[in-house]
């Protein structure tokens, strides 16, 4: 388990190094070890990897207007350029929600052990994690 540990730490620190936040990251290249280091069944296994299916199609459109508004702007005035930075944040903005909210319906599915497991983590890390009510229950 320390080795997952380990493992858990690295992920989520290159999740996590700009913002405050623990951040899982499904639908990553990290999917694998979010499966071994919380011990998903198979029901959340498979919901895990039908929501990175979801994030990707969900990104891939924003990453499409990211592309247009970048190729858009390319003989633009440097006061044009402003204002397509903004557009172009808001977008990385938009990515980002996309993965802390997918990440929230992963930690929702969590049982108790699993989730205090997470808070351990992130509280390890001084982070804060993604708060999900356990009084509900979503499964």
């Amino acid at each position: 388990m320390k080795g997952f540990l380990f493992y858990f730490f690295v992920i989520c620190s290159l999740h996590c190094a700009a913002q405050e936040e623990c951040i899982l990251g499904i639908g990553g290249q990290d999917d694998e070890v979010i499966e071994e280091v919380f011990q998903l069944n198979e029901d959340q296994k498979e919901k895990m990897k039908n929501w990175g299916a979801e994030l990707k199609i969900r990104n891939e459109i924003l990453k499409d207007q990211a592309g247009y508004l970048l190729k858009k702007s390319e003989q633009s005035s440097p006061e044009d350029l402003i204002v397509m930075s903004y557009k172009y944040k808001d977008i990385l903005d938009s990515m980002k929600q996309n993965v802390r909210m997918l990440d929230k319906r992963l930690l929702s599915i969590f049982n108790d052990k699993q989730y205090n497991f997470y808070l351990e983590l992130c509280n390890q890390l001084s982070l804060l994690p993604i708060y999900v009510d356990r009084s509900v229950d979503e499964k």
